[in-house]
């Protein structure tokens, strides 16, 4: 964090105003959720904690010896039919927490030694987030914050974190409206997450990894393979290259597996192939990426 407590709070305070009409994200239910109304992602106000602790299943980058310090929140703005966190981000499995409790975990990762502290879908409970770096700042925080998100953001929220986040972890799921319709129902989402990694990339730049191969600031892309090439690999990764850098780390990740509703879906209804992957790897390589993912 490169700002005080006081903004953040001040930013905080920001946040809340777009949970009544709820503007949050770019879906805009426009319901008033600090009266207890509940749009796409399901959650009040407050934070819904489904797991803590450190963890070393991340980026080598995040991991160190320490682990990452993890913060799995429940309920989710995206909603991926396919997601492996089903339980978390559909079923809403979790504690309500509130922000003095939230900077307590963040408090308890710092002291176990964690290498940062990791908000993995932290999109709708922003407001809730910011109220408890604010707390945690004043006594004594001072690990990099990883925002890692499924990449479906509002410019006007991600500008609320600037100076807050050290490290950016957003997904590129899919370039075409098609597949991002059919499996999150968000028609929209190839234009929302190439303005996103935009502004990701303007507030942090490129990821930035010290001598010990720890990440301290800059932005760290992930890009789930899907079978048949449904997520548009290619078109993905020029996009980053060209319009973000070609210093720009990419996970091309090879986990996916039909889980939840995925089955329902024949053309996704399997895990990938060791070509489909290849190819994957071919694409972001031919686009003049070269950090985050194996060569071939």
């Amino acid at each position: 964090m490169q700002i005080r407590s006081d903004e953040i709070e001040r930013r905080a305070g920001q946040a809340r105003e777009l949970l009544s009409p709820c503007g949050l994200c770019p879906r805009r239910c426009g319901i008033d959720r600090p009266a207890g109304e509940a749009g796409f992602c399901r959650t009040g106000a407050g934070a819904v904690i489904s797991s803590w602790g450190p963890h070393f299943g991340e980026e080598p980058e995040l991991v160190g010896r320490a682990g990452s310090g993890t913060i799995f929140f429940a309920g989710c703005n995206l909603g991926c039919l396919f997601c492996q966190n089903y339980d978390i981000s559909h079923l809403d499995h979790g504690s309500k927490a509130s922000p003095e409790e939230l900077a307590s975990v963040m408090l308890s990762l710092a002291a176990g030694g964690c290498h940062n502290i990791n908000l993995v879908t932290p999109t709708h409970v922003l407001p809730a987030i910011l109220e408890a770096l604010a707390i945690a700042q004043k006594k004594g925080l001072d690990l990099p914050i990883v925002y890692n998100c499924g990449g479906y953001e509002r410019i006007e929220a991600l500008r609320l974190l600037e100076g807050v986040v050290d490290i950016y972890m957003p997904d590129a799921k899919f370039a075409s409206a098609g597949p991002a319709q059919r499996y999150c129902q968000a028609s929209d989402y190839p234009e929302v997450v190439r303005a996103a990694l935009r502004e990701m990339h303007r507030q942090v730049g490129d990821l930035d990894v010290s001598s010990r191969g720890i990440a301290s600031r800059g932005l760290l892309v992930r890009h789930l393979v899907m079978p048949g090439g449904i997520s548009e690999t290619g078109s993905l990764m020029r996009f980053i290259a060209d319009e973000l850098s070609r210093e720009t780390y990419v996970n091309v990740m090879t986990q996916y597996r039909p889980v939840y509703k995925a089955h329902e879906f024949q053309e996704i209804a399997r895990r990938i192939k060791e070509t489909e992957y290849g190819r994957a790897i071919d694409e972001a390589v031919a686009a003049g990426l070269h950090r985050g993912f194996p060569r071939l």
